[in-house]
């Protein structure tokens, strides 16, 4: 278990493209806020004109802070210092991936960033996007068991094969992981948990049991770690397990405020649309309660 601590830039110069001689590091501080802060003020500036266009229905602040949160959380993960350590610390990787997979996903999604376009767009570019939303492909990227593949599947096959040296062995390969992450869990939380409109998402408990496999993923690819089981994640032993433990109880309590967000947005309207004329006939039956 006892590896040596892998770096993946050397200490004379600062990372940056390679081959390329004297461009700056293209994910520096500056650039990542910049890129960041773009989502940010064009969520206010929609949420702003929805409650301009319809004031009897203004948008909730509740999901504008939401989604706010969720940005915050990448900020944290991708800015110094956990961002920088991130390349050569296992334990800082473990938790950007928290935060970048788990919980700024769910925030993000709980924001409702869909219905919010929607009530922005005007009529036939709206329609454009429900079309799309509707489409095929949409439907089936977005459907449980697609985003569980691509979310907790993958785990596997990222610390248990070469796949996670050379991802991290390159700025740019460790930015496409971070997107791989971001994307995934967005993916997993809207087909679990998502406020915005999901066609092919099934019910409850079909989403309950998706989640519980999640659970179940994560803690064997954790307890893996811990036990050394991992040849292909070069870091000395006490961080591979610092790092899987903060996976194994990180990933417990992302995953139980998914759980939560489940139960916050379920609304069991066909039950109760499908029970109301049972009602009403019973109190047309004369001799009934």
């Amino acid at each position: 278990m006892e590896h040596g601590p892998h770096h993946h830039h050397d200490g004379g110069s600062p990372p940056g493209l390679p081959g390329v001689p004297g461009l700056p590091d293209l994910a520096g501080p500056a650039l990542t806020l910049l890129v960041l802060a773009a989502p940010a003020c064009g969520y206010l500036l929609a949420a702003r004109r929805a409650g301009r266009r319809n004031p009897a229905r203004r948008w909730n602040a509740w999901r504008s802070a939401s989604f706010l949160t969720g940005l915050a959380l990448l900020a944290l993960a991708l800015l110094p210092p956990l961002g920088p350590a991130g390349h050569t610390d296992f334990r800082a990787h473990m938790a950007q991936h928290m935060l970048i997979g788990m919980y700024a996903p769910l925030a993000l999604v709980l924001g409702a960033p869909v219905t919010l376009l929607l009530r922005t767009l005007p009529a036939q570019r709206a329609r454009r996007v429900t079309a799309l939303l509707h489409s095929g492909p949409v439907r089936a990227v977005s459907h449980p068991t697609v985003a569980l593949l691509l979310s907790t599947g993958t785990l596997a096959l990222l610390y248990f094969t070469p796949l996670y040296g050379a991802a991290t062995a390159h700025p740019a390969g460790h930015w496409l992981l971070h997107l791989h992450f971001l994307a995934s869990g967005c993916l997993f939380a809207h087909a679990i948990a998502g406020p915005d409109p999901a066609p092919s998402r099934p019910g409850v408990p079909v989403r309950l049991v998706h989640l519980g496999v999640a659970i179940a993923a994560h803690a064997l690819v954790s307890q893996a770690l811990y036990g050394g089981f991992s040849p292909y994640v070069h870091a000395p032993a006490a961080e591979l397990r610092q790092g899987a433990e903060l996976m194994y109880y990180g990933g417990d309590l992302a995953e139980l405020l998914l759980a939560g967000a489940l139960v916050a947005t379920w609304r069991p309207e066909r039950r109760t649309a499908a029970a109301a004329p049972v009602r009403g006939l019973r109190r047309r039956v004369p001799g009934t309660g």
